[in-house]
This record gives structure tokens, C-alpha cells and sequence, in this order.
């Protein structure tokens, strides 16, 4: 039952690293058993760059985690982002042998042929996702199972990272005396912790506020639209303070979050902040009013990009739920007011609760944790995809890269000290007891079409993915 399986979700993230540890109840609601986090200093806009650093940060919030939950932790579904992400379009097809109707299998071999399409160097598929499907000459059919036809064709879009991205994150995770189970798109990760199944059939913008960077996803009748990513976040406009008030980069976020305010007008002309001087000199006076200025110039230029890039695809007049703002920039206070002037649609924050059930940690219900309570809620879509498909499963485990093939963490009788992962066979034994471990098997060319098992949900529902990338850094 579900209630019996452990899910762990790790967040590397540009400002901090995140390990949430879940489970589902009886009513089907996420139960949080443990927390914890670090500060991240070796990743730069959802990149990892310091491995040794990031490593002792994953350690650390692993660390916490395991206190709070009193599990043991192996595995962790781990979210990836940044402007390294891309996609491109590609048709496929493939020729039956019968005029049988269209099964699930031969749906998913043409979604493997595609894992098979050869991309730029240094990148790698991650993901395929069907937009629609052609049976002989009839087009636009979304579910092909069930037709009766010959020839079989899909258009889809591949999203590909950046190998060396991937790498790093599969050492850092490794490192820290863990494995990974899936590798999720983050953007996705969110959706699925706040939006609701009615305002993505109605149309919505998910706008994420980061650390490092934005991103986007659009949705409309019930599957994304469009997603991109800018390389602006929280930190661009700590930067903005720090230089604009000639103040330190720890006293520029405290200002930022303590006293920051998306709208200037919306501050007063007589409130000063005395922050603390250098060592010898005298305390820093600034006023809010120039605060909200320097706040609000850099705010309506994310906005303006991530509305632009909105009404470039021709999706402005769509959304009738309007936009949701989330992340750990969106609680700067009037950024709702702020956003709902520049684009003319309604804004409200999106708070992660809607899949929660009780909980004695209430700090992650914060807008900033929507990510990893999405990460923590696909692995539970990927344990309802294995539990449908298991007579397959066991193949997708050859063709699976090693950083994606372990099973999901299980809970401990008893508080346990951390302990170095077991062999992913045992593991794989200790989740489906009804049968025994396979042996061994000498090893095989392995391809990475079986990583999105987590897409496996939507692949009914889902037309296309784009990831634009902003490669100019002079915004």
C-alpha cells in the first residue's frame, strides 16, 4: 500500500539544498516526516559547479532529514534545471506487422526509438514527450491505443540537458553515500505541488521564482503548453541592493526579505532602516523608499521577459486562471499588485498545501518548498506507474541508466544512523517481496528512454514541452 512506501525528495537548488521525507496516509494526502536543509554555495543558477561543497550541503541536509524522520535514507528523486535544458522537436514512426488494434507496447517502442535520436555533443535525453499521434492517415489522435492501423507516427518533444550537469549532480548525489531513483524536469516537480487539475484545464502560468533562475510553465486544457527558463532569480536582485545601497551581500538579503517591497509607491518616504557599519565606523541608514525603487526596477523586468516570452507563443489571451507565482522570490510583499499591472491577469500566490496532510513541520508549506513537495509527490506517480506496468518493469531496469535505476527509500522500525546504501539489488528485493530478486545479469547497453517514468502519467494528456534558453548574460 501506499501508506507503506518512503519517498525522499532532494532540491539542489542555487540557494539552498533541500531533503524532504514523505508519505501518504489513508486519505491519500502527503505527510511530511522529516526536513532538512543547508546552504548551497557550490551551484550557480541550477548548476553544480563545486562538487566537494555541494556534496557536504547534500550530507547536511540528509543528515537533518534522517534525525527529524528516523529513516535511513538510500534514495532520492532529484530535480534538474538551468539554462543548460533544450528542446527540439522530432517526428518518429514506426511499421506493425498485423492489423491488430494498437497496444501499450507499441506505443512505448516508438516513444524508445526516440530516446535513440542522436543530439548535439555534450547532451544527453532526458525526456520525451508525446504531442500527438498519427494511425495510417487519420491525425490528431492523442491515445492511439485501441486503433487499428499499420503504420504508427508521433511528433514529440525531446528535452536534453547537459551531460556534464547530469554527471555532476549523479557524483555530488553518489558522493553523499546515495542513489537516484528518478530525475525530474523541476518546473513539473512544482506544477504538480500547486496547481490544480481545474486551473490547468481552464489555462495557468506557473511562474517559479528561484534562487538563480525563473521558470515558466504554461498550461491549457490540462497539459503544458510551453516552458522556459530565464537565468534571473532572487539573487540578481540582492545583487541589485548590495550595489545600490553600498551595503554587504548578507545585509542586502536580510533587506531584501525583511523589508522589501515590489512596489514603490506602496512604501513610505520617512522609513529608514539603520543596518550595522564596518568594524570603527558608523551604522548604514537606507531608506525603504529607495529600497522599493531598486526592488521594484529589477522585479518589472523579470516579469516583462516572463510575460513576453507568454505572448510570444500566443498564450496570453489563454489563461483564464490567470497566474501563479511561487518560489522563494514570490513572497516579496505587492509582487501579486505587481505582476497583475504588468500583465492584466489575475496573480495569487500558490502555496504547496493542497496535497498535505497534517504535519508537525508547517515551514513547508512555504512557496519556497514547492519544488521539493513536487518532487516527493512525482516519485509516488512513478510507484503508481511501476505498480500498473510491473511486467514490464524489470526490462525498463536493464535499459535504465545507473542513476536512475534504484527503488524508492523504506521506512525503519526504529531510529537508525545514517548508513552507506545497500547493493540496488537487495533494495530492489526489500520493494516487491512477492517476488524473489532476479540474478544478476551481465551488463547491457543501457539507454535512458525508462527516465521519465514519471511522464508516463501525462503521456495521454500531454501535447509539447519547450525550453527556451536565454544564453545572453547581459540582461
Amino acid at each position: 500500500m501506499q501508506q507503506d512506501k518512503i519517498v525522499v525528495g532532494l532540491d539542489i537548488g542555487t540557494t539552498k539544498i533541500c531533503a524532504l521525507v514523505g508519505r501518504k496516509n489513508e486519505f491519500g494526502k502527503l505527510e511530511i516526516l522529516g526536513m532538512g536543509k543547508a546552504v548551497s554555495e557550490g551551484v550557480s543558477r541550477g548548476i553544480v559547479l563545486n562538487i566537494d561543497k555541494t556534496v557536504d550541503a547534500i550530507k547536511r541536509a540528509i543528515r537533518q532529514a534522517e534525525e527529524q524522520s528516523g529513516i535511513s535514507i538510500g534514495v532520492v528523486n532529484v530535480g534538474i534545471a538551468g539554462q543548460h535544458i533544450k528542446s527540439l522537436q522530432h517526428n518518429g514512426s514506426i511499421t506493425r506487422n498485423s492489423h491488430d488494434t494498437i497496444g501499450p507496447d507499441d506505443v512505448a517502442r516508438l516513444t524508445q526509438d526516440m530516446y535513440r535520436l542522436v543530439t548535439q555533443p555534450g547532451s544527453q535525453i532526458i525526456h520525451v514527450m508525446p504531442q500527438d499521434y498519427k494511425v495510417d492517415y487519420e491525425e490528431g489522435i492523442s491515445d492511439p491505443v485501441g486503433y487499428e492501423g499499420v503504420r504508427l507516427e508521433g511528433n514529440f518533444h525531446i528535452i536534453t540537458a547537459q551531460s556534464t550537469a547530469i554527471n555532476n549532480i549523479n557524483k555530488c548525489v553518489t558522493k553523499a553515500g546515495l542513489e537516484i531513483a528518478d530525475l525530474i524536469l523541476e518546473p513539473l516537480a512544482s506544477s504538480m505541488s500547486i496547481l490544480s487539475e481545474e486551473e490547468k484545464e481552464a489555462g495557468v502560468a506557473l511562474i517559479d521564482i528561484g534562487g538563480g533562475t525563473t521558470d515558466l510553465a504554461v498550461f491549457k486544457d490540462g497539459i503544458i503548453r510551453h516552458a522556459a527558463v530565464l537565468p534571473f532569480g532572487g539573487n540578481i536582485i540582492t545583487q541589485d541592493i548590495k550595489t545600490g545601497c553600498n551595503v554587504a551581500p548578507g545585509q542586502a538579503e536580510q533587506l531584501k526579505v525583511k523589508f522589501g517591497k515590489a512596489i514603490a509607491q506602496e512604501a513610505s518616504d520617512y522609513e529608514i532602516v539603520s543596518i550595522p557599519g564596518l568594524p570603527n565606523r558608523p551604522p548604514k541608514e537606507v531608506s525603504l523608499k529607495n529600497l522599493a525603487y531598486i526592488i521594484e526596477a529589477r522585479m518589472s523586468e523579470i516579469m516583462e521577459l516572463v510575460y513576453a516570452e507568454i505572448y510570444r507563443m500566443g498564450l496570453h489571451d489563454k489563461l483564464s486562471a490567470g497566474i501563479v507565482l511561487t518560489g522563494g522570490g514570490s513572497q516579496l510583499q505587492n509582487l501579486e499588485q505587481l505582476t497583475e499591472y504588468i500583465t492584466g491577469l489575475d496573480t495569487r500566490i500558490g502555496y504547496p498545501n493542497q496535497h498535505l496532510g497534517k504535519s508537525r513541520i508547517e515551514a513547508v508549506k512555504s512557496p519556497m518548498y514547492a519544488t521539493t513537495v513536487g518532487l516527493v509527490l512525482s516519485g509516488y506517480h512513478s510507484l503508481d506507474e511501476r505498480q500498473i506496468s510491473r511486467p514490464s518493469y524489470e526490462e525498463e531496469q536493464v535499459a535504465t541508466p545507473s542513476y536512475y535505476s534504484a527503488p524508492y527509500a523504506a521506512p525503519a522500525a526504529a531510529p537508525v544512523a545514517p548508513t552507506a546504501p545497500a547493493p540496488v539489488e537487495t533494495r530492489v528485493a526489500a520493494a516487491a517481496p512477492v517476488a524473489p530478486a532476479p540474478a544478476p545479469q551481465p551488463a547491457k547497453p543501457k539507454e535512458p528512454g525508462a527516465a521519465s517514468r514519471f511522464f508516463k502519467d501525462i503521456i495521454t494528456r500531454t501535447k509539447g514541452l519547450l525550453i527556451d534558453d536565454y544564453d545572453d548574460k547581459s540582461y
